[in-house]
């Protein structure tokens, strides 16, 4: 009798997803007997897609940006970034894509608290750039930090063994200092970072490269300031970058708006397998409650015991925007 709940509880959620499949089918034909636009046709939304928080990957906002390339509904596209930078590789990615967006669509960069070093690298690939008065930007510029605690292991009495096999595979390592020809070597590197990142706020904001490289000089800079510069083109919050992108694509009136999360896979497919934390209480996703109506009643396994998990022992974030 103890499994009847659980019975009933699976009973009801057959229901549920068959129910669930029939109405995203039905929405999947509304759309394609539309030719894929919905009931908006002709560029008549503008989307607006968030970049929040440190920069550390690029693919899912990348994937958002070519939907929207495709995407007929949409007329322009204004990013809305709130971000203090950070990885080098994924914000030159998310640079080209926005490139690559505007060959198609008007795209303006909306700026939000934040929106410095790689934020502002992403910002500045856009048509118009909008920040407002008091938003922290800029900050175009280059850091690595390297962390030595050879004192403190002294101290504690604790000795490292490294062992390589190449002149330059332990730079950086936090056991010893680094030497005057590593200093070099991250100097040259750091300055060709910086430099790509000069080249790009020059192209983008089509600017002297000269000037960029003036305005260039790692400082923070408010809104208000950056449009003295050249680094920002109107005051205003979400609102008017709507408006600026709405014009821009020829859309009378009031435009509509959507938001886009750079997420993968249709909304569907998302409630079914969505990431981050389940639970029974609160699942992440259809299937997660599956799982943890599944998982009533039974032993604990020896996968759900606490594991050590092991890593590099010399773990660097490299150059960060």
């Amino acid at each position: 009798m103890a499994g009847q709940p659980v019975r009933r509880a699976f009973g009801f959620l057959g229901g549920f997803l068959a129910l669930f499949f029939v109405l995203a089918f039905a929405i999947a034909l509304v759309r394609a007997g539309s030719g894929g636009t919905g009931l908006l046709r002709g560029g008549s939304i503008v989307a607006v897609v968030p970049l929040e928080g440190e920069i550390e990957g690029s693919d899912e906002f990348v994937e958002t940006l070519q939907e929207l390339e495709e995407n007929e509904r949409v007329g322009a596209v204004v990013v809305r970034i709130n971000s203090p930078g950070g990885a080098v590789a994924p914000s030159q990615e998310m640079y080209a894509a926005i490139r690559s967006l505007v060959a198609k669509k008007p795209v303006v960069a909306s700026l939000g608290a934040v929106a410095a070093s790689g934020g502002y690298y992403v910002a500045s690939a856009a048509d118009v750039v909008v920040a407002s008065p008091g938003t922290l930007t800029g900050s175009i510029g280059v850091i690595m930090s390297l962390t030595n605690v050879r004192g403190l292991m002294d101290k504690l009495g604790v000795e490292a063994t490294i062992v390589t096999a190449g002149k330059w595979k332990d730079t950086g390592s936090p056991f010893r200092a680094v030497t005057p020809e590593e200093r070099s070597m991250l100097q040259k590197m750091a300055d060709q970072v910086h430099t790509q990142f000069i080249d790009a706020v020059a192209a983008g904001r089509k600017l002297d490269p000269e000037r960029a490289r003036e305005v260039g000089n790692g400082r923070i800079y408010t809104g208000e300031e950056a449009q003295q510069l050249g680094l920002v083109d109107e005051l205003g919050g979400l609102e008017t970058a709507v408006s600026i992108a709405g014009t821009r694509a020829g859309i009378t009136g009031r435009p509509t708006v959507e938001n886009f999360s750079p997420r993968r896979g249709p909304w569907w497919w998302r409630a079914l397998l969505a990431d981050g934390k389940a639970s029974a209480a609160r699942p992440g996703s259809v299937l997660a409650l599956l799982e943890s109506l599944a998982a009533l009643g039974a032993e604990p396994s020896a996968a759900e015991t606490p594991q050590l998990l092991w890593r590099l022992p010399l773990v660097t974030e490299g150059f960060r925007w």
